[in-house]
């Protein structure tokens, strides 16, 4: 009798950590880190100012079968601009074997910045477009992702009476640790 009992807590074990690390397999939260390098330009009135420019910043995010939904903080930095960028971003993936094509959008805000001798960058919607590979390292919990991005925020700040929209736009690697 109380082999039977070990005989049915066994299948038990075995069963729930089978469904468990299948589980994981479709339901993988991480945290990672971006870097990127590009270029700023900003519109006034129809004039137009371009300096090269990176990034860098923090994410987390939940990574399920067809669909990626992360948060993230940017630092923007060239030689006028810092900006602090908050985003909510969504992507789409076609899962292969080592190497997943993506392509995502995402919205937030542009806050706490500000352009050298002139005014601070206001708080801001922005709107970013990215497309990129997702490169899967099977033996490690990482996944590394090379993109293109481009951001746009219109009317970041004043200048004078017209307002400026900035364009940015790089090229970026994350490296997402997936728990």
């Amino acid at each position: 009798m109380k082999l039977k009992y070990a005989g049915f807590l066994t299948a038990a074990v075995i069963m729930f950590s089978g469904a468990t690390a299948h589980a994981n397999l479709l339901f993988d939260p991480y945290v990672g880190a971006t870097a990127g390098v590009g270029g700023v330009t900003t519109f006034i009135d129809g004039d137009t100012h371009s300096d090269m420019a990176q990034s860098y910043g923090a994410l987390i995010g939940l990574d399920v079968p067809f669909i990626r939904i992360e948060g993230e903080y940017n630092y923007l930095n060239d030689k006028d601009i810092t900006a602090h960028i908050a985003m909510g971003n969504v992507y789409l993936k076609m899962p292969m074997l080592l190497i997943n094509p993506y392509i995502g959008a995402g919205v937030g805000a542009m806050f706490h910045g500000d352009v050298d001798n002139g005014p601070d960058i206001e708080s801001t919607v922005a709107y970013q477009g990215m497309l990129g590979l997702t490169f899967d390292i099977p033996v490690l919990p990482f996944k590394i992702d090379a993109e293109a991005r481009a951001l746009y925020v219109p009317d970041a700040f004043t200048a004078g009476s017209k307002d400026a929209d900035i364009l940015h736009y790089d090229a970026r690697v994350k490296l997402r640790y997936i728990f």
